[in-house]
């Protein structure tokens, strides 16, 4: 086992404990990322597949459980909640889970949060609803978020890399 995985799974116990005295949303946002971060090592579709359940039902957990919190540390559970749903769809290629995703980040676009507008880009073109992918890549060009490297090399963006919108978002950026 990876010495990365050995301290994830440490740390994972660690926060599993924390959450019995005092629960918040930070250490469900923590709990839930672990959790990720745990799918991401594994090379067992079975345990990626656990692992992400694990943390859609923290990070759900959280969103709603806590009647106050922070708008940014809201935003940062629902970021890490499509995260796993995109997980999960590239793991079974179902548009479901791109369309939950869509779901849960749709609400929040009035926050002008350019990985709200990455992450609705990559749902739609993974549903190949390629004008809402333009109409989300056009806003994620436009905020401070912008990373022209993920941008241009995301994989789920090949569909459309060919098309002169594409390209043309990137000249505006760059003029």
């Amino acid at each position: 086992m990876f010495e990365n995985t050995k301290q994830i799974i440490s740390r994972i116990g660690e926060t599993d404990q924390l959450y019995l005295s005092n629960n918040t949303p930070e250490l469900a946002l923590e709990r839930g990322d672990l959790r990720l971060q745990l799918v991401t090592l594994s090379n067992s579709k079975q345990e990626q597949v656990h692992f992400l359940q694990e943390a859609i039902v923290l990070l759900e957990t959280a969103r709603i459980e806590y009647d106050e919190m922070p708008m940014s540390l809201y935003i940062k559970l629902s970021l890490h909640l499509a995260k796993a749903y995109m997980i999960y769809f590239e793991l079974t290629k179902e548009a479901r889970y791109a369309l939950i995703t869509q779901q849960i980040l749709k609400p929040m676009t009035q926050h002008e949060n350019g990985d709200i507008y990455f992450m609705l880009a990559y749902a739609s073109v993974s549903k190949k609803d390629f004008a809402l992918t333009r109409h989300w890549l056009s806003k994620y060009v436009k905020s401070d978020a912008f990373d022209l490297e993920l941008y241009q090399q995301h994989p789920a963006f090949n569909a459309v890399r060919h098309e002169a919108w594409f390209m043309q978002l990137i000249q505006n950026k760059l003029h």
